[in-house]
């Protein structure tokens, strides 16, 4: 697809409706419903990625990945999970093949809890400003920005939790089967993510967590662009 045409594409009004009625129009090869269902799930699936990989460029090839593969498979989503929810697994399992690949020493076993506290090093020192109050932008971003490196000082198999329930606000249902686990071992981790937190940033840590690990602006572009000129390699996309 020639960049200008694309970007022309990209500009018209995006069709609404339910995942199920873009996933059926999206089996037809219509462009616009690709680019509504990344629309719709990027922040979720960057947030999902990036609870596992610890780079935010990395999180984005994730996510990209997850579009491609869930698009050329879309004869797999039955409707069981939400869509959201369908690709956040997606994305998880190819966050996780990122960090085998790169050392067979990174604990990725996500489908067994684990049975010990985790080592010191991962508790972090981090701790709230005293003065930080609602009305201060400086004082709310120092806080967002401490929040973010305490998160990614969690191990991927708290951080992962952690993400899905209380930055993306899953339920122990859909983070469970995101993750592959049982509801207990959701819980579990989760109450210990936050424990881990809690050291390290106090009673804050989940009052500004829907704020951090933002999605938008041309970072969200890059990844339409990016997987509509496959698809449109891959004939995925049917022309009117």
């Amino acid at each position: 697809m020639h960049p200008s045409s694309l970007s022309s594409a990209l500009l018209k009004p995006l069709p609404t409706g339910s995942d199920e009625q873009l996933v059926a129009s999206a089996r037809q090869g219509e462009q616009s419903a690709f680019e509504t269902i990344m629309r719709r799930h990027n922040r979720l699936l960057f947030r999902a990625a990036r609870g596992v990989v610890s780079d935010d460029a990395e999180a984005q090839d994730v996510v990209q990945e997850t579009y491609l593969r869930a698009f050329t498979r879309l004869q797999d989503f039955q409707g069981n999970a939400s869509l959201g929810t369908w690709l956040a697994r997606i994305a998880i399992n190819l966050a996780l093949d990122v960090l085998r690949r790169r050392s067979r020493s990174v604990p990725t076993d996500f489908t067994q809890d684990v049975d010990h506290e985790p080592s010191p090093e991962h508790m972090m020192s981090f701790s709230a400003p005293k003065s930080a109050s609602p009305e201060s932008a400086a004082a709310r971003t120092e806080l967002r920005n401490l929040l973010q490196s305490a998160i990614e000082g969690l191990p991927p198999i708290y951080r992962s939790v952690f993400m899905l329930r209380a930055v993306q606000e899953m339920s122990v249902d859909e983070a469970a089967y995101c993750l592959q686990v049982s509801d207990a071992v959701v819980k579990t981790r989760y109450l210990r993510a936050r424990s881990m937190l809690r050291d390290a940033l106090g009673a804050q840590i989940e009052s500004h967590a829907e704020s951090v690990f933002a999605f938008a602006g041309e970072r969200c572009d890059q990844v339409v662009r990016h997987v509509l000129a496959e698809l449109e390699q891959r004939n995925r996309i049917v022309r009117p």
